[in-house]
């Protein structure tokens, strides 16, 4: 009978408890209801912002994923304290759990910042031909951690962000226009001054080469099989390699037509019989 009277005490300080407790169990069931709801207002809030500000579709997403994220942790931490948890040892939990994870990540979180840098500071965009540690091609996607290019030989280069945003990257596409410059050699007996008017007169009627900065062809180097001619123009990106293809055809045709050699390297050979000379000078 002892143990009965002692259970039901139990049982009804218990019941107590949980019947002064409830009133906190449901404030915090309906604040995380009206929470996440808030929350899902804000986001949608923040997307209408980010879309008429025209801002990179990359940068969006990841700012809509940070900003819901910590808004979620916040909504998590208030509902933890009207529990009546102590949310500074909930903090410190999640501190060292976040410290944890970052140390078994360094890698991926060394390509997460990398991912952070490249979508704020835009290096480069989607489209754009760039180069970096050897690796060319067109930007594909841009990710958190990776970025994938698509090469000239419509390979795909995976690269990681963290690399990606600490080594030397040149933008092909930043600007509209390039310039070109081909190098091209004539044997030291054809007219030089011959040979940079047929060069001159093969640029100036290619309509996409631009007028203004004006092209060019210039002696560069006397080298040891030739006179090397440097040929210099600017033309837009969309037609940049047709012009740099057309240019080095056309120029081999046309000088060979004007009577001017591009020659190839070449050396001139000496024999001297040494057995001779020693016999003689006995």
């Amino acid at each position: 009978m002892e143990e009965i009277t002692n259970l039901k005490s139990i049982s009804k300080e218990y019941l107590e408890k949980f019947i002064a407790f409830l009133p906190d169990l449901l404030g915090a069931l309906l604040w995380l209801v009206i929470g996440w709801w808030l929350i899902k207002i804000v986001i949608r809030y923040l997307k209408r912002i980010f879309q008429k500000s025209n801002h990179d579709p990359a940068l969006v997403k990841f700012l809509l994923n940070l900003a819901n994220g910590i808004l979620l942790v916040l909504l998590l931490i208030s509902v933890v304290g009207m529990l009546g948890i102590e949310t500074t040892s909930f903090i410190a939990i999640l501190g060292a759990a976040g410290l944890a994870i970052g140390l078994a990540l360094q890698g991926s979180l060394s390509n997460f910042a990398g991912g952070v840098l490249i979508l704020l500071l835009k290096p480069f965009r989607l489209g754009d031909w760039i180069e970096v540690n050897g690796i060319s091609g067109s930007v594909k996607d841009i990710s958190m951690f990776y970025t994938k290019l698509n090469t000239f030989g419509n390979q795909l280069a995976i690269i990681p962000n963290g690399e990606l945003s600490n080594e030397n990257i040149i933008n092909y596409s930043a600007e509209d226009k390039r310039r070109d410059t081909i190098t091209i050699g004539i044997s030291y007996d054809s007219n030089i001054k011959l040979a940079k008017d047929v060069l001159m007169d093969l640029l100036k009627e290619q309509e996409d080469i631009l007028e203004d900065p004006a092209p060019a062809v210039v002696v560069t180097e006397l080298a040891d099989s030739a006179v090397n001619l440097s040929v210099r123009f600017w033309a837009k990106n969309d037609v940049f390699w047709d012009r740099h293809w057309y240019t080095i055809e056309e120029a081999k045709t046309r000088l060979e037509a004007a009577g001017i050699s591009i020659p190839f390297p070449q050396r001139d050979v000496h024999f001297f019989n040494h057995s001779k000379e020693e016999q003689s000078s006995l």
